[in-house]
């Protein structure tokens, strides 16, 4: 087990022998409005070698925390409180010139849609190369065969030839691939992929996720992996953290939480799922109601106004009482334990077959 979450409370201690610790991190902005709590109270460790899936709708705070592990918000608009350690080194308090050394060397990222994130105006093979000689040292010779060499290691074909060719002559693919390979260049110890495959069609989608598992085995990085698809989570991660209005709900292994749900929210979630041996005839069932306002998130339990299981606890606890994510396999939810796998057992598994 890898993941260690506590949504609320006191801080889980870090763990010593983690690559990366996460430590009751909140992040929030300031906007006209008032100020939005992307991240309320999160903690996680991750090993090296690892994956960990986040997976929660548009606006749970998962991109927001992985930006922030980088260092990329800006600081006259956003407040950030915490500790994020990367093998011991705090990060929330680094300067600039601590991160740059960090970006692309250390810690890579793979951005949601690589025609944004590469620049029209270089070659795919100079924006590769840079971040190459900036962290090396190396002469650009060097770096450009190191380059062309990343490209080959993606699959790109004839990698001498389209290291001069420009983004816009790439497929959505091949685009992809060659993200994979600017943020693998220097060998990173920790991958952070935005969901990197949400643009692609499945058959490429499936190409791009056994190729980040090849490249995990060869280059040993931990990896933290960010998506809503929970088809792709169970493909590619070892353990799994459920985000809900800026904070954890559920986490565990892969297994536990796709096989032994435990929080209302992730039961929706894989009721939400389309299947293939389903009555194609018959509607999905969507999770009621939207996800919360940040900038005034609901007292209690996040979940509860959407929560179709309320009526189930005792009091007025889901809505005064905001639940704890304890240690070790654990959901953040005001029901039993009976309760959970009572309703799982007979309410919940019958609908996902």
């Amino acid at each position: 087990m890898t993941t260690v979450t506590k949504e609320a409370g006191a801080p889980v201690p870090a763990d010593a022998g983690a690559f990366l610790s996460v430590r009751d991190l909140h992040v929030s902005f300031k906007t006209e409005d008032g100020v939005v709590k992307a991240v309320d109270g999160l903690s996680f460790d991750l090993e090296r070698g690892r994956t960990l899936g986040i997976v929660g709708e548009s606006g749970s705070g998962k991109s927001v925390t992985n930006l922030t592990i980088l260092g990329l918000h800006n600081p006259q608009f956003t407040t950030v409180e915490g500790e994020i350690l990367l093998e011991g080194q705090e990060l929330t308090t680094a300067r600039e010139s601590q991160l740059e050394r960090l970006r692309g060397n250390k810690v890579a990222m793979i951005f949601q849609d690589p025609l944004t994130a590469l620049s029209p105006y270089y070659t795919v093979g100079r924006q590769i190369a840079e971040p190459f000689m900036k962290h090396t040292g190396a002469s650009k010779k060097a770096a450009w065969a190191r380059a062309v060499e990343m490209l080959g290691k993606v699959g790109i074909p004839n990698p001498k030839e389209r290291a001069s060719d420009y983004p816009h002559q790439f497929s959505g693919g091949m685009r992809q691939r060659a993200m994979i390979a600017m943020a693998l260049v220097c060998d990173p110890d920790l991958l952070i992929a935005d969901e990197p495959t949400t643009a692609l069609d499945v058959t490429v989608q499936a190409q791009i996720l056994d190729l980040l598992k090849d490249l995990q085995q060869e280059f040993g990085s931990a990896i933290i992996f960010i998506t809503h698809d929970l088809g792709v989570i169970a493909d590619m991660a070892d353990d799994i953290m459920v985000m809900y209005a800026g904070g954890a709900v559920e986490r565990g292994t892969t297994a536990e939480v796709l096989r032994s749900p435990q929080h209302p929210y992730t039961w929706g979630l894989l009721n939400s799922m389309p299947r293939l041996d389903s009555d194609l005839s018959a509607p999905l069932a969507p999770i009621p109601g939207t996800p919360p306002s940040l900038l005034n998130p609901p007292s209690g339990c996040r979940f509860h106004p959407r929560c179709t299981f309320q009526d189930r606890v005792d009091g007025n606890r889901c809505v005064t009482e905001r639940p704890l994510l304890a240690p070790d396999r654990a959901s953040a939810c005001h029901l039993t334990a009976e309760q959970k796998h009572t309703i799982f057992v007979e309410e919940i598994r019958p609908r996902l077959g």
